[in-house]
């Protein structure tokens, strides 16, 4: 009896040594799609790559039996695959599901009528993920045979030597949306299946994300190269957790966490991005400033919901600064931050091209500060 398949959407670290690696040990032959013709080429030519996982539970693991087809050159063979698999994943980032969107539709036109509906997971750092890549692939098909979930993804993967091997860290969650199945979940190895996904997506985004960026933008504003010495350093470290310490109120109030949870979660946090076996620099994390201050990122959407509750958002503003001043000659969102602040257009004008935010919100007037402070510069 053939193997069941997965055909997952990004070659790069996360999907091998994250969601590949698990659909792997669920017994899926994995079916990788990328338009990378280098990482598809290495992957046809290679029969197995490892993951290591380091931190407090270090171990190695082998992926292998799995296929690769460049999309972009071969996308007749992804729509066959697509036609016959039981799930798809991605792991492109979220402003390229637009773009694997209509191939994801026509394999949905491909398949069976009898066939089983395709479980669709589409796994990136951002809310609703699903929902953005389920309303692109309807522009193009019906998609009546599919069911989209939602999830939460949370595993640091920091920058790679090369080759196929992934080093990743021993920490993982995957948490999904069990709710559009109504009925029996996929058996996919390491996902929690939950029926409210919305307070896990926040409380991962809002103190992992948010930790991370905000240690990379002080970070790299005080001439710091690495994460962990700058979080090393008693100040920085302050202002970080201080960020956090916004977060957690809001997560609190809004989702009723416990705050010693919240507490021991936010320590946890300090201590996987502060993990000296993934080395990892505050320009990598920094990168994509423009996306990590929109509307509802890690910055921007837990203070906009904090001044909506009267509640301060200071320490998240500072951290808006900061990130305000990134500038990585070979970061294009980084130079597009720059061009902008430097375009002469009137600040408020900024604030929305920047943030999304109208400008009647009660966070507004207190960003327009800090991009006034910034252009004063």
């Amino acid at each position: 009896m053939a193997k069941a398949t997965a055909v997952h959407f990004g070659a790069g670290n996360i999907g091998r040594g994250f969601v590949a690696q698990f659909l792997h040990a669920s017994g899926y032959e994995v079916v990788f799609a990328d338009v990378n013709a280098e990482i598809i080429g290495e992957l046809q030519a290679t029969p197995s790559y490892h993951v290591h996982e380091v931190g407090e539970d270090s171990k190695s693991s082998v992926v292998d039996g799995y296929r690769a087809i460049n999309s972009a050159t071969h996308e007749a063979e992804v729509v066959a695959e697509i036609a016959k698999a039981e799930v798809l994943t991605t792991a492109v980032g979220a402003r390229i599901l637009q773009y694997i969107a209509p191939v994801i539709a026509k394999g949905l036109d491909a398949r069976p009528k009898d066939a089983p509906k395709l479980t669709i997971i589409a796994c990136e750092n951002a809310i609703g993920g699903t929902d953005i890549l389920a309303a692109e692939v309807r522009k193009h098909a019906p998609a009546h045979n599919a069911v989209f979930a939602n999830c939460a993804i949370d595993r640091i993967v920091p920058e790679q030597d090369g080759g196929l091997d992934v080093t990743i860290e021993s920490f993982f969650e995957w948490v999904v949306d069990r709710t559009p199945f109504k009925g029996e979940t996929p058996d996919i190895y390491g996902v929690t299946w939950v029926d409210d996904l919305g307070p896990f997506i926040e409380r991962k985004l809002f103190t992992v994300n948010t930790a991370h960026a905000a240690a990379a933008y002080h970070g790299i504003d005080r001439g710091w190269v690495s994460i962990r010495e700058a979080l090393a350093t008693p100040e920085l470290q302050a202002e970080v957790r201080a960020v956090l310490a916004e977060t957690k109120a809001l997560l609190v109030a809004k989702h009723g966490f416990d705050p010693d949870e919240q507490q021991a979660y936010i320590e946890k946090t300090l201590v996987r991005i502060s993990n000296p076996h993934l080395p990892d620099t505050c320009e990598r994390v920094g990168r994509n400033p423009m996306r990590k201050l929109s509307r509802n990122e890690r910055f921007v959407g837990p203070a906009a919901q904090l001044a909506e509750l009267g509640m301060p958002a200071w320490d998240l503003l500072n951290a808006m600064g900061a990130a305000l001043r990134f500038d990585v000659p070979d970061d294009v969102e980084s130079q597009e931050l720059q061009a902008l602040l430097r375009s002469g257009v009137p600040a408020e004008e900024m604030v929305e091209t920047i943030t999304g935010l109208e400008v009647g919100h009660p966070l507004f007037p207190h960003v327009l500060e800090v991009v006034q402070l910034r252009l004063a510069r």
